[in-house]
């Protein structure tokens, strides 16, 4: 009885994770549209799972700054806001900047030598690369960066704002590939002189984002988001 209570306990959480992996991306591609009312009823259908283990996933997620939830109401895309981008960009200049100088002070030579490695091989311009893809190297640098400082919460946290900024980023990666790829090249070479004021200059240099700068993004974002099918989102269903 205790064991087959455990593993029903087990299938139900594998349930729970599988269904927030897939609305998490549908979140961060915004295909739940900014500010948008979700149906809870067609995206169970869709996802193939009941509404217990889709509304604990909704609820991580809100948790996780992706969607709000108005009592009576329902759950919502959270709004693509300057402010919140701005916000965000702030608090990961931050972070990855205490992030480096852990960094200099704790990572191995051979820790150094694999995230090199890593970026010469990221470096090339494969024609089959997506812009996805870019941005999805980019955040295995940055968090690569993280991991030699060795704080896992500190990189737990990078890992959130990376995921609630990919869709603005992937706008910014449209035009900076190959700046960014020498950015990148000086900041490693930093840590491994052991020079934290030099990686952290370079880093705030390569994360900084001036308000004109994220209020066009911005604009941007929106304009590509719209421009996609609406998924989730639907006049009724938000509650039992």
């Amino acid at each position: 009885m205790v064991s087959s209570r455990v593993a029903a306990d087990a299938e139900a959480g594998s349930v729970v994770a599988r269904t927030y992996v897939a609305l998490k991306q549908l979140a961060m591609s915004f295909a739940m549209k900014p500010g948008e009312r979700i149906n809870e009823v067609t995206l169970a259908r869709n996802l193939g799972v009941s509404r217990t283990p889709l509304r604990e996933a909704l609820n991580r997620l809100t948790a996780d700054g992706f969607l709000t939830f108005q009592p009576g109401s329902g759950f919502y895309r959270r709004p693509l806001e300057v402010k919140e981008i701005f916000d965000l960009y702030e608090l990961r200049q931050h972070l990855e900047t205490t992030g480096v100088r852990l960094a200099v002070n704790r990572s191995s030579d051979d820790a150094i030598a694999a995230l090199s490695e890593f970026l010469s091989g990221s470096a090339s311009d494969l024609p089959s690369r997506t812009i996805d893809d870019l941005v999805a190297l980019d955040e295995r640098f940055h968090e690569g960066l993280m991991v030699l400082g060795g704080n896992v919460e500190m990189l737990s946290v990078l890992q959130n704002v990376n995921a609630r900024l990919r869709f603005v980023r992937w706008i910014d990666m449209e035009g900076r590939r190959h700046t960014t790829q020498g950015e990148h090249r000086a900041m490693l070479e930093a840590v491994g002189r052991r020079d934290a004021d030099a990686a952290v200059q370079l880093l705030q240099d390569h994360i900084h984002r001036r308000l004109d700068q994220i209020v066009e993004a911005v604009k941007e974002s929106y304009a590509r988001i719209y421009m996609k099918p609406t998924l989730v989102s639907g006049a009724s269903g938000g509650q039992d």
